[in-house]
Order: structure tokens, then C-alpha cells, then sequence
């Protein structure tokens, strides 16, 4: 039986039958992170696996993965990111409406996030900012002109004509200028050297979403951090189904055999309270490698300390390697954890405003009270004219539940690492907490000779992260350096998470594309007969296409774009051929006539 991808919802509530065998087998996954838990999961629910018979092993002492939030001792609240979703993560709400709610007795995690979304839907009151708090006069505006046409070209040409090609390489200089260009940069953490085919795969994937970009009501988040709203009720309906789950287990290295044609892991090899450890395997024990991480070997500063700079590769990357060193099909990790340049995004910081003297400050840009509970700045607010591309964002608080009522923890993060702050004139990788604070608090408009004083710790405590591999998702890569998510061949070996390559080219740095890697490899290797839900397919919807042609002109109809004479020529034709046909209503509905 073969994997296969299914649409609409007459598969969606379906419930599989139980796999051939099942009973005999059992699954070892390897790293706790989204991908790991939802094959857990998936193997529970769809493949009806005795959650004893389930091993998740894990290098840290929490599970989660880059989808975290912790109160550290001796520094503070703390989240190294945060995951932007919408209504179309089709695999990742098939997973959460079988998780039981945390917060509200006899609903799922769906029914909760749903709720909470209808009652508080999102979106954005300021997106740009400049010269000290100020709101960019154009914000909201695309400013793409002739560029449009490149967008178009990119979408046209197939991901295998661009190969490793970079955004630089592609774009011109006018469309970087461009206000399109930096609600994208910062919103989904691309640079200009990553690459093009992962932003081609955003524009096709995210088409449905063209007019939600400046204001952000495509996007929906959790009441809380990601680790509290998100993790713990996956753990819970874990452990419920009894899942072994083991912490500080530091896998080395998957011993693979190759017997004509076939792939078969044959040996897991562990170090676990400092005794080196083997798992002898059969054909019947599938193994999940969760290969590579964005957040591995982060570093953590203080409020008076830098967070260390450090390229050391963990675990995960460390596993990769060995792995790849097997067979070629498992990928090439080199290409993405090495040489990634000096100007990445390697910072962010969680800031808790410990007292309301500075609300105002944010408050005059959201118009939105900072405590009611509710979505603030809806997302990220850009500083358009900061040296290290400074953006911050205040979710719903409390962010975490154990916060005190007058403190607001913001997240803040750094796009460019090689350039001195407009204020602290040094690079974000050599600041402190207290003066990536600073910093924020300058390009907010605070006085400057308040900024120091209210940065400091009774009012502002400021964690910052170092990580070395956090956008290493996008850098430019070609047709192999990620695994399959199930290799060719492969008996018992899968790949989950967004190293690894999902055939449905969904997009990475997502927490539908963990989910949907993990589905994948379940279904795949236990042979569920089941759909997998295909990724949505606005960029074959005629009607999606004509909104992002009139949200790309900043809201012009047909006659008024910056059109080629002889389009223009073609479209006055074009025009009179239409009139009362389903084309001009079409045409009508997108505002474009």
C-alpha cells in the first residue's frame, strides 16, 4: 500500500483501520520537537501502536524543541521564537482535534484555538515604524510597481530551473527598496542570500494570504507561549497513552544496512547517564530521525551578560552527519550548518516590562491596551530604519501563566548581525540584555536621556538567545541536500521535521510541515490507509490569483496597473471580449474592473 494525499473533507474524519501487524511492531523516534510528538501521535490514533511499544528519545531535559517558552533561573521569561499559523495547516489540525484541551473540560486543542480565534481574531494596527516611533507613512502599501512582474516570473519557472539560485541573484535592486519586500523579510525571516526556491514555494504556498501580509489577519497564534499552549497538551495525551519518553538521551549514530536495494535500520547507539548504550533493531522496529534543528545550541545571556557566540553542532546535527555518511540519499547536512553568512539573523531577546511607565510607548502604535488580554501587536512590527533590522512583538498576556498582572513580556528579534545599533554602537551579538533593550527603546521614541534608566532591571529584564542555526532552513539548496522524508529503499528509516523533504513541496520553518513530515513517515512505513491532506491549493484557484494581482498593485484596477504597451494594448482588447461573460464577474469580484 502507498502513501497518498487526499482532498476535501471525506477523509478527514475517517478513522483508519488498524495496520497489519501493528502489535509486533514498535517505534523509536528520536528528538521530542512538533514532528517528533505528532509521529507519536499518528501512531496512537491512526495506527492504533500500543503507546507502550513508542520510544521518544530526547538529548534535552524538555520536550518541545524549538516550540518553547521557559521562566529561566536567574534570568527570566523566555522565548526563542514564535510560530505564525493559519486556517489552511491542514495536517496540523487533523493532529490537534484529537488532542483533549488543557483549558476548557470536554474540547480539544482545536475547539480551544478555534474559539479563541473567533472571540479575538487577529490582525495588526501597525506594521512599519521609522524615525523613532513613527509609523511609515506608506504602511499597508506593497510599493511593487513593475516588480509585480518579477513575483510572477519567480512563480512561473519551475523549482528545478532555480537549483541553489538566491533571492539576490533573481530580484532587482528596485524590488529590495520596496515595502512587499520588508513585511516579507521579516515576517518569514528570509534574507537576501537564502533561497529562491523556498520564496517561491511562500508565494504559491501563501497566495491566499496576499491581502493579510501588511495587517496580519491571515495569521492566528496561541493564547499562550508555544511550550504551554501548544507542547503540554500533546505530552499529556502522551503519557495518558502510556508513550515512553525519555530525556537527556543523546543519540550518536543509526547503523544502516543495505541489502539489495533496501535500506534497514539495523542498530540505534546512545550515550544515556554517561554510559554508551545499543538498541539491537529488527525490520519491525521503525525508526523516526528528527535530523537537524534550528535552535540547537543555543546560548543565553542576561540581562548584564551577552549571550555566547557558538557554532557548535549538537546532537541532531552531529546524527545527520554520521547518517549521511552512510548513504548519499540521507541528505547533506554540510549545506546547511555551515558557511552561513555573518550578517544571518542570530539573535533574539524576551524583554519583561516589569511596570506600565513604558506602555504608552506601545500602546500609541497598536491602539490597543496592553492588558486587557487580548491581541496586541497582532505580529511583528518592523523597524524600517534600523541597522540591525529591528522587529518586536507583544502577544496576548499573560504569554506565560505565571507572569505577574503588570508584566508584559515582548519578543524582539535582530534580522542583521554584522552592524552596529543606531544607539548602541555595537553589533546585537555583542549586546547585552540591557542593551538590545535600549536599543528597542530608542527606535520607540523614548527620551534618550530615560532610555538607560528605564531599560534597567526594575522595569525591563531582557534575556538574549544566540542561535547559531536559526534560518538555516533557507539557505540555498538543490534537489538532495534534504532526505526524503522515507529514502528510497527504506525499510525501516524515516526523516521528520523541515530538514527533511516532504513530496508535496509544502514550505519549511512551519509547524504544518513538521506535522505533515510526521504524518508522512507513519503512514508510509505502517502502511495506514488513510489520506494524507493534500497542501491547499490556492495557487490553482483563478479567484486567488486575481486577488493578489489587485493587492499587488496596492488595490488598482486592470486600467490603472504599470503595465508593458503591448499588455496594455492586449488588455483594451481584452476588455470588449468579455463584457457579460463569467470572466468580467470574475474579474468584478477581485475589484479588478
Amino acid at each position: 500500500m502507498d502513501m497518498y494525499y487526499s482532498n476535501g473533507n471525506y477523509e478527514a474524519f475517517a478513522h483508519a483501520k488498524k495496520p497489519k501487524d501493528v502489535d509486533r511492531k514498535s517505534a523509536y523516534i528520536i528528538g521530542s520537537g512538533l514532528a517528533g510528538l505528532a509521529a507519536a501521535v499518528f501512531l496512537i490514533r491512526d495506527v492504533q501502536m500500543a503507546g507502550e511499544n513508542i520510544h521518544i528519545l530526547e538529548e534535552l531535559p524538555t520536550a518541545g524543541g524549538s516550540l518553547d517558552g521557559t521562566d529561566r533561573p536567574n534570568a527570566g521569561f523566555v522565548v526563542r521564537g514564535g510560530r505564525e499559523m493559519e486556517n489552511h495547516f491542514e495536517c496540523l489540525w487533523d493532529m490537534y482535534r484529537s488532542i483533549p484541551s488543557l483549558e476548557v473540560p470536554g474540547a480539544t486543542y482545536l475547539d480551544e484555538y478555534y474559539w479563541l480565534d473567533k472571540e479575538d481574531p487577529n490582525s495588526s494596527n501597525c506594521r512599519l515604524i521609522h524615525n523613532r516611533g513613527n509609523r511609515l507613512p506608506s504602511d499597508g502599501q506593497y510599493g511593487l510597481g513593475k516588480c509585480t512582474e518579477e513575483i510572477v516570473k519567480l512563480v512561473m519557472t519551475p523549482e528545478s530551473e532555480l537549483k541553489d539560485e538566491t533571492i539576490e541573484d533573481f530580484f532587482s535592486d528596485e524590488f529590495f527598496e520596496t515595502n512587499f519586500w520588508i513585511y516579507w523579510s521579516t515576517m518569514f525571516a528570509f534574507e537576501k542570500w537564502h533561497s529562491l526556491a523556498e520564496m517561491r514555494r511562500y508565494c504559491m504556498r501563501f497566495i491566499h494570504h496576499i491581502d493579510g501580509l501588511p495587517d496580519f489577519t491571515a495569521l492566528k497564534f496561541n493564547k499562550y507561549n508555544q511550550y504551554e499552549s501548544m507542547v503540554k497538551p500533546v505530552l499529556a495525551y502522551l503519557v495518558d497513552h502510556n508513550v515512553d519518553v525519555q530525556y537527556d538521551v543523546h543519540v550518536k549514530n543509526v547503523i544502516v544496512d543495505h541489502e539489495a536495494g533496501k535500506k534497514i535500520a539495523k542498530k540505534i547507539i546512545l550515550d544515556q547517564a554517561d554510559e554508551r548504550q545499543e538498541i539491537s533493531l529488527s525490520p519491525d522496529d521503525i525508526v523516526f530521525v528528527t535530523n537537524g534543528s534550528i535552535t540547537e545550541s543555543s546560548t543565553y545571556g542576561d540581562q548584564n551578560t551577552p549571550a555566547p557566540v557558538s557554532h557548535a553542532k549538537g546532537d541532531s546535527w552531529k546524527l545527520w552527519e554520521k547518517l549521511a555518511e552512510q548513504d548519499a540519499d540521507f541528505g547533506h547536512p554540510e549545506v546547511f550548518c555551515e558557511n552561513i553568512p555573518e550578517r544571518s539573523w542570530f539573535v533574539s531577546a524576551t524583554t519583561t516590562m516589569k511596570t506600565k511607565k513604558l506602555a504608552p510607548y506601545f500602546e500609541r502604535l497598536t491602539k490597543r491596551d496592553l492588558y486587557d488580554g487580548r491581541v496586541n501587536t497582532g505580529g511583528i512590527i518592523t523597524v524600517t530604519d534600523s541597522n540591525w533590522g529591528l522587529s518586536f512583538t507583544i502577544h496576548r498576556q499573560p504569554h506565560f501563566k505565571s507572569q505577574n498582572p503588570d508584566e508584559i513580556v515582548i519578543w524582539i528579534y535582530a534580522l542583521y548581525s554584522d552592524t552596529e545599533g543606531n544607539y548602541i554602537h555595537k553589533r546585537v551579538t555583542e549586546c547585552t540584555g540591557k542593551e538590545i533593550c535600549e536599543e528597542l527603546l530608542y527606535h520607540l521614541g523614548v527620551p534618550e536621556v530615560e532610555i538607560e534608566k528605564s531599560a534597567s532591571e526594575e522595569n525591563m529584564n531582557t534575556v538574549p538567545v544566540y542561535m547559531p542555526y536559526i534560518t538555516s532552513y533557507f539557505m540555498p539548496r538543490k534537489t538532495g541536500d534534504r532526505p526524503d522524508v522515507v529514502p528510497e529503499g527504506s525499510v525501516n528509516l524515516a526523516f521528520i521535521g523541515n530538514f527533511a523533504e516532504s513530496p508535496t513541496s509544502d514550505t519549511v520553518f512551519t509547524t504544518e510541515y513538521s506535522v505533515r513530515t510526521a504524518m508522512e513517515a507513519v503512514y508510509t512505513l505502517l502502511n495506514v490507509d488513510r489520506g494524507v491532506p493534500e497542501v491547499f491549493d490556492s495557487i490553482y484557484d483563478i479567484r486567488q490569483l486575481l486577488r493578489a494581482m489587485y493587492f499587488m498593485s496596492d488595490k488598482k484596477k486592470l486600467v490603472d496597473q504599470e503595465l508593458p504597451l503591448p499588455a496594455k494594448l492586449a488588455l483594451k482588447s481584452g476588455m470588449k471580449k468579455i463584457k457579460k461573460t463569467w470572466v468580467e464577474e470574475l474579474l468584478k469580484e477581485a475589484d479588478l474592473m
